[in-house]
Order: C-alpha cells, then structure tokens, then sequence
C-alpha cells in the first residue's frame, strides 16, 4: 500500500507517494545549515524578538534586531552580511509593507529573502505582503519547527529567487 505525504509552507505544497514498508517507514526531515548564518528580525514587539532570538542562536545563528522599519533598513545598511530579514507588518514610524518595498526597491538588497511574520493571517493579508515584497509568510503564533525549516530553506539559497 502507498502512502502519500504532504510537505506544506505558506508558499509551497509538495506531494510524495511512497511505498509503505518499514524500510521507509520513518522519514527525516531536511537539515540545514544555520550555523554562521546572519538574521535580521525585524519587531516592535521585545517579546518575540527575545524569543526568535533564543531559537535561532541555540541553532547557531547570528541575530541582529530592530524595533521597527526605518531600523532595519539601517540595519541592513551597516550589516552586509545578514542573510535573511524576519519582518513584523504592523510596527510605528515604518510598518513592515514599507520597509519590503524599499529593500525590494534596492538593487543591492533586491534578492535579500524576507519572510514576513505577522499576527495578520487573512488570505488578503498574505497576498499583500506577498506583493510588497516578501519571500515567503509565516502567521503568528509561529511554529518553532516552521520558522527553522523557511530561513533555512531560504537563507541555504535553495529557493530560486522569484523578484
């Protein structure tokens, strides 16, 4: 008997048919190489930047943070070596929608990937910052496991750049 086994992101689902024996029984999940990696998160909210932060340097990452968007284009500007931006929508002085378009506006930082986290999860919500810029869109409260495997995904390159 096959077994059919979905893969999903907020971007992506991927289907895989395997034959069912105890041989394939247990699959592992892709591991990837975090150590060394820069992040950008970008948040107005201490609170989960505190708690990205331990989870992302217990996977050996350099976190750099910003309290909001005018920020963490400062940021991006004195830290070339940031690999990925985790970026808040709805933060004072510059929300998350301006602060995308403007990386995106950059040709030296067009191809930076941006994964947008948000407490706005509506299908409308998605697609606009999708359209302002964003690589990829995780909704608040974030899986742990989730938000590891899209900046590794994302950080590894092994996405191809849509912009």
């Amino acid at each position: 008997m096959d077994r059919l086994i979905k893969l999903q992101t907020p971007s992506t689902e991927i289907s895989i048919e395997t034959p069912s024996s105890s041989a394939t029984a247990e699959l592992q999940k892709p591991v990837y190489a975090l150590t060394g990696k820069t992040v950008l998160i970008v948040d107005d909210d201490t609170r989960n930047i505190f708690a990205i932060t331990s989870l992302l340097e217990a996977e050996g990452m350099k976190v750099i943070s910003a309290e909001n968007g005018r920020s963490g284009i400062d940021m991006i500007e004195q830290h070339p070596e940031i690999d990925i931006v985790l970026m808040d929508i709805m933060m004072p002085d510059m929300d998350g929608y301006e602060t995308m378009k403007l990386i995106r506006n950059d040709p030296k930082k067009r191809y930076l990937p941006v994964i947008a986290v948000t407490a706005k999860a509506l299908k409308t919500d998605r697609e606009r910052a999708m359209t302002a810029g964003a690589s990829d869109y995780l909704s608040k409260p974030v899986d742990e496991s989730q938000l590891v495997d899209l900046i590794g995904i994302w950080a590894s390159g092994s996405r191809p750049q849509t912009l």
